[in-house]
């Protein structure tokens, strides 16, 4: 354990880097859920926490580096689903998702434009999904074995699983009045073969 006082003022700088850093991803995610990712500003986040571009970029040297460390920490937020989840606590995340309609609005922006050649967050998107396919296909198996009441394999239902579960988002933050995201997906789980609660 350092005890000096450069050992001290080196940690406190640390700290309050890493407190910094964190305002400024808040920040980034507040101004792409507005505006989307082409529309959003180094200046504009810069601005909002009280900083210079210039000063800005002592923490995020290119708008890329920004979003990606905005990805990067939502997923940090959120409670990624892996393959020792159970299906319903798949429901409990939509329940908790339709409480957060800006990272909903956020994720689903920048899902929606990383689909373009080149895009910053493409190769992101590309990795997580092929995760998130694969814990799907572990929560399948431990719920229903090598076959689901419907006779597909857990490999053929994840990407399905996934496409519900995002597809619902997105009808909801276009008609959150008329499409209630929570119900909706507990009766897909219901097609599947899971048993009402």
């Amino acid at each position: 354990m350092c005890m000096s006082y450069g050992c001290y003022m080196s940690t406190t700088r640390a700290i309050r880097g890493a407190e910094r850093r964190a305002e400024i991803l808040r920040a980034a995610l507040e101004v792409i859920a507005e505006r989307g990712y082409r529309g959003a500003s180094l200046g504009a986040v810069a601005e909002r926490v009280g900083l210079t571009q210039q000063g800005l970029l002592h923490y995020f040297p290119t708008k890329e580096a920004m979003l990606v460390a905005v990805l990067e920490e939502r997923d940090q937020w959120d409670a990624m689903p892996d393959s020792h989840w159970r299906l319903d606590l798949l429901a409990s995340l939509v329940d908790y998702n339709s409480m957060r309609a800006g990272i909903v609005q956020t994720f689903s922006a920048l899902l929606g434009e990383s689909v373009t050649e080149e895009h910053p967050a493409r190769d992101f998107f590309t990795g997580r999904y092929e995760n998130v396919r694969a814990n799907m296909v572990g929560i399948l198996r431990s719920e229903y074995g090598e076959r689901l009441p419907s006779g597909l394999t857990p490999e053929r239902a994840a990407p399905l699983l996934v496409a519900v579960m995002d597809g619902l988002q997105y009808q909801w933050l276009l008609a959150p009045e008329k499409v209630d995201m929570a119900g909706a997906f507990r009766d897909f789980l219901t097609l599947l073969g899971e048993k009402e609660s």
